[in-house]
């Protein structure tokens, strides 16, 4: 805030600083020197911010309320519907007070968000949050914590314990060491700059300090590569052509794992980086991670696994064999805003070879610290300064266990089963796939091409009850149903396929 102040006013309060015998009128001078004379910066708090300060048990209440209110209407809430442009303002130069935003939000942009919190988002694996993770991600913004130093709190500690807790529920090992990133895709880029790192060592090269072009090429191998494989790929200098498709199983996502042995034997001794999927988007298909370890003792390459969401198939009985090989690997990804169901964005990656990881992400800062010992986070990620993403994941394995979210799986998994019943029942529609896990891929069954998919998806979405995702697999097009939502339960299900039904 400014305010002014009589030419004639300043003077006299330099004469007060004369009459003091000190050198302050000099320092006065300075001052006036560097700003208009007849204004001087205020040192109060903006009115409005005080207010909101004062109020601020007030302002907690109201958005707990607020809260509650959403949640609870979640199941009456439109999914989503078709979005509607809204005209963008221009910012205000005197606030309106936080009550008054509020009502602004909830006039203007509320009723244009999906409720993707909800049972019924069947859209690109989004999990919701749960209440002990919700509330988690409150106190994140409370306590304003940035994990990424040891030097003024234990929040790095509470990061460390929680990243060992997830691991244990993914049988990941000791020999493994994890951090926090954004999600998938930050993840995959950080076990993909680690692998890159190893490749340059494998060559007798620092790839961190002489730069990609020291490397000459790089073989990446993959069957089914998600797409920000290919986008992290890009960002690290190798470029999108560096992957080399493998050839898949005949009517699966999961890699020939012959095909992939042949391309590694053409290699002749080069090294290379393999990533392997453990859950595929379309059909949640898992490579065969044991045989890919055991080419590990011919051929030289570093094993990445994106296991962003079916590294979850490890709480359950019936699916825990398809990963018990994620220890084997050289980097992990897990996305935890997908199954663990905890607010955007969360994700975990994790390595064995953190040394690698500290060469390529160390913070050349003195007031950071040198990455000796126990390195910070900041010397293992690409941010240098972020929110502890930790605490909503800790409130809810504290909250829920292992049982807790075991259920939330096993739900969701029962939920697409049951999903595939009855599209199998329904004469217009047809499986792609076999259900695996959590995700239902299916067409329809007479000439499905791109216009009716996206005209059926359209119709979906503005009819509001249920939202799913167009996708094309083996050349067909056709709509993707991914179960992740820790709301939903099977009786949800008859909503979702009485709304696929009624958009036919």
């Amino acid at each position: 805030m400014l305010f002014r102040v009589d030419v004639d006013a300043a003077r006299q309060i330099r004469t007060d600083f004369i009459f003091r015998g000190s050198n302050c009128a000099c320092r006065f001078d300075a001052i006036l020197g560097m700003m208009q004379m007849d204004e001087i910066w205020s040192t109060a708090m903006d009115e409005i911010l005080k207010h909101d300060l004062d109020c601020i048990d007030r302002v907690i209440a109201t958005t707990s309320a607020y809260a509650v209110e959403t949640l609870r209407g979640l199941d009456e809430k439109p999914v989503t519907k078709r979005p509607v442009p809204t005209e963008l303002r221009q910012l205000p130069e005197a606030g309106l007070g936080f009550e008054a935003a509020l009502k602004n939000f909830q006039a203007r942009w509320a009723p244009g968000f999906s409720a993707s919190a909800g049972p019924r988002y069947l859209g690109f694996v989004t999990g919701g949050a749960t209440p002990a993770a919700m509330a988690g991600d409150w106190i994140t913004s409370v306590m304003d914590q940035n994990p990424t130093a040891s030097i003024d709190s234990t929040a790095p500690d509470l990061e460390r314990e929680t990243v060992s807790w997830l691991a244990e529920m993914f049988g990941i090992s000791k020999a493994h060491t994890g951090s926090f990133v954004s999600g998938a895709t930050m993840s995959n880029m950080v076990g993909l700059a680690i692998g890159r790192e190893w490749l340059g060592e494998q060559s007798g090269v620092c790839i961190s300090e002489e730069g990609v072009g020291a490397l000459g090429r790089i073989h990446v191998l993959s069957g089914a590569a998600h797409s920000s494989v290919y986008k992290a790929l890009s960002m690290l200098g190798a470029g999108r052509q560096a992957l080399q498709s493998v050839s898949l199983l005949p009517g699966r996502e999961a890699v020939d794992v012959n095909a992939l042995e042949a391309q590694l034997a053409a290699l002749d001794g080069d090294p290379a980086i393999v990533v392997a999927n453990a859950g595929t988007v379309n059909t949640v298909d898992f490579d065969d991670l044991a045989a890919i370890v055991e080419l590990k003792s011919r051929y030289r390459f570093w094993l990445h696994v994106d296991a962003a969401f079916g590294g979850f198939a490890a709480l359950t009985a019936q699916h825990a064999s398809l990963v018990r090989s994620l220890d084997d690997s050289d980097s992990v990804c897990i996305d935890c805003h997908k199954w663990l169901n905890v607010p955007y964005d969360s994700a975990l990656q994790f390595t064995k070879r953190q040394d690698l990881q500290v060469r390529v992400f160390q913070n050349n800062a003195s007031y950071l610290g040198a990455p000796t010992g126990l390195p910070d986070f900041v010397h293992l990620t690409p941010e240098n300064s972020r929110r502890l993403r930790a605490l909503a994941a800790w409130f809810s394995l504290s909250s829920y266990g292992r049982a807790g979210h075991r259920d939330i799986v096993q739900r969701n998994l029962d939920a697409a089963s049951e999903l595939a019943r009855r599209i199998e029942e329904e004469p217009r529609l047809a499986l792609l796939a076999p259900v695996r896990m959590n995700v239902v891929c299916f067409t329809l069954a007479d000439g499905p091409d791109e216009a009716r998919i996206q005209g059926f998806a359209t119709r979906l979405r503005d009819a509001g009850q249920a939202f799913l995702t167009p996708t094309v697999l083996r050349g067909t097009w056709g709509m993707r149903a991914a179960f992740s939502n820790w709301r939903t339960v099977v009786d949800d299900v008859t909503r979702i396929f009485e709304a696929i039904a009624a958009a036919l």
